[in-house]
């Protein structure tokens, strides 16, 4: 090739490969979705819904991914580890064991949790208005609704002296349900009986060894644990004759007597709506913690 020719078409060259370069389309951002649960479609199709309400919609300017710990507590800092090499846009890491362990793992990468829990307590805010960091979210602050529950059953299951109070050790929540419950049946004349069960054959076995006197009815606090179960436990209590009340509609649709709680379903599609914000360039440290304002009573009229 003659000199002349050469130059002629490195010339070209240089001029095409920046044009070429400009007329690439953008990659789509990623979210993942990570739980300790097992799958519910449900929840995924509340994160898309959410996501779509702030102009994201699946395949066309963003991709989602879901990943679910099947109730692997000890996998979440692996994947959430995992998700940081990646190095996905945003984690939308529900439920509190799946928020703390992504809090851990990253200091950079945005978060977005859901908890039932109050967040400040479990560590991953500075203040709900506050959030500081890296991260921020929905909180249902269940906890709080502990008494409320209570005084639900009582007024449903008025002869029933002695409540049991069935509760996961190992959850971060757990000491303040356990005060918030043991206050709320002192006011109403109630006995509490705690009910430890951490894994699923100690939930069994909670249940075989009953105290005496036996409760009269119970209350099922708030636990990532409990909600995996929910149809088993569901039937595990039903086949004790205890009436029970529980966090979320999953329970009663299972066969429990009630519920009384946040919606999932919403605090879900929120979770979506802030990470599409954040997508948009919105900080976590200045969107403040925002509180669940969806709730449900159910009652199965079956049961």
């Amino acid at each position: 090739m003659k000199r002349r020719e050469l130059i002629t078409l490195l010339g070209g060259a240089a001029v095409a490969w920046p044009f070429a370069a400009r007329s690439q389309p953008a990659a789509m951002p990623v979210v993942d979705f990570m739980n300790l649960s097992t799958v519910r479609p449900f929840m995924e199709a509340a994160v898309r819904q959410g996501l779509g309400e702030t102009g994201y919609i699946e395949g066309q300017n963003v991709t989602t991914e879901f990943h679910w710990a099947d109730g692997h507590n000890d996998q979440l800092p692996g994947l959430a580890a995992d998700l940081v090499r990646r190095r996905v846009s945003v984690i939308a890491a529900t439920g509190t064991p799946a928020a703390l362990a992504a809090g851990s793992a990253t200091a950079t990468i945005p978060i977005v949790f859901e908890t039932a829990g109050d967040p400040v307590k479990l560590g991953l805010v500075a203040s709900l208005n506050k959030p500081g960091r890296n991260i921020t979210g929905v909180t249902q602050l269940s906890s709080e609704l502990v008494s409320k529950r209570l005084g639900l059953l009582h007024d449903l299951i008025p002869g029933a002296r002695i409540i049991g109070f069935l509760v996961n050790p190992a959850d971060p929540r757990t000491e303040t349900q356990i005060t918030e419950m043991q206050e709320a049946a002192h006011a109403l004349g109630l006995q509490i009986h705690v009910l430890n069960a951490s894994t699923d054959a100690e939930i069994d076995a909670a249940f075989e060894r009953l105290p005496e006197p036996r409760p009269g009815a119970l209350v099922v606090g708030t636990g990532d644990l409990f909600s995996r179960l929910a149809p088993r436990l569901g039937a595990l209590i039903a086949r004790q004759g205890l009436p029970a009340i529980y966090q979320y509609r999953e329970y009663a649709a299972a066969g429990g007597l009630i519920s009384y709680g946040a919606s999932l379903t919403d605090s879900y599609r929120l979770v979506g709506v802030y990470t599409g914000r954040i997508l948009k360039g919105e900080k976590p440290a200045d969107l403040p913690v925002t509180r669940a304002t969806k709730f449900e009573l159910v009652i199965n009229l079956k049961t």
